[in-house]
């Protein structure tokens, strides 16, 4: 606290970064509470690091406090991004503060390290033969899950470790998440599974949307698609009810591209749903 740069101990391994903004009124009703707001904030760079199969290390924010706000409100968000990485041991080492007018901003940058020689899985490398599997149920996260935000980061590298080639977070919606993995890889994914969170249930009820609609566009489920080869699925299976109480089997890559909804037969298409920003 004080200095303009925090020195890290060098540690094995190659360097993982990534960072994620959380603006109010956008990933966030205005007043909620600091301390979820700090944590949110966090969760959300973990959440990438786990997509990288990365271990964290340490954490950076810049908050940008609309005028007149409140001293105690912004070190309640301080402590809960200090806390939430600290959970997973990535301490809030610096960072920055201003004020302008506007909405609350905040921006993590995540620091990870990822160990062994094995290329880290990415988003362009889904290939056709493997199967692709999701860390848990999707949808009706905005009944309070997307304050809650729990980030895979050792199921990010179990899957790793066992073969995953593709990992990516689901932010913006299942469907979105999935078509984009596709396109980034150059291939067609099969969606031939979508596990349901009871919130996507809950959600319908009242929203005039079916469940599986929630599931497949909300977003903020935070939760891990993979794609790894389909020797591997055995031995993943075998270990899930320690590693990942809740992975499923959701699909396959086959050759093409975009997204196939196998239910309906047809591709998706991105102006059917999901997130996303500036639209």
């Amino acid at each position: 606290l004080g200095h303009d740069a925090a020195v890290l101990v060098a540690q094995a391994g190659r360097d993982v970064l990534c960072c994620d903004q959380l603006i109010e009124g956008v990933h966030l009703a205005p007043g909620t509470a600091p301390a979820r707001v700090g944590a949110k904030a966090a969760g959300r760079a973990l959440s990438d690091l786990a997509a990288a199969a990365a271990r964290p290390r340490a954490l950076l924010c810049a908050l940008r406090a609309p005028r007149g706000a409140d001293e105690r409100r912004l070190r309640g968000i301080l402590r809960g991004i200090d806390g939430e990485g600290r959970r997973h041991g990535a301490p809030l080492v610096g960072g920055d503060l201003a004020c302008a007018s506007g909405p609350l901003s905040v921006t993590v940058t995540a620091l990870g390290t990822v160990s062994g020689r094995v290329k880290p899985p990415g988003r362009d490398r889904a290939r056709p033969g493997q199967v692709v599997v999701l860390t848990g149920p999707v949808g009706g996260s905005q009944l309070g899950r997307h304050l809650r935000i729990a980030p895979r980061l050792a199921e990010g590298r179990w899957l790793a470790e066992r073969g995953a080639s593709a990992l990516m977070d689901v932010s913006d919606g299942l469907a979105w998440d999935l078509f984009r993995l596709a396109r980034a890889s150059g291939v067609r994914v099969v969606l031939e599974e979508l596990p349901l969170h009871r919130d996507a249930r809950r959600a319908s009820r009242t929203s005039g949307r079916t469940a599986r609609d929630h599931g497949l566009h909300d977003g903020e489920d935070h939760e891990l698609i993979a794609s790894l080869p389909r020797r591997s699925l055995p031995r993943l299976l075998a270990e899930a009810p320690r590693a990942c109480r809740e992975l499923s089997v959701i699909g396959r890559v086959v050759a093409g591209r975009g997204l196939l909804l196998a239910e309906e037969g047809r591709p998706w298409r991105p102006q059917q749903g999901g997130w996303r920003h500036g639209s």
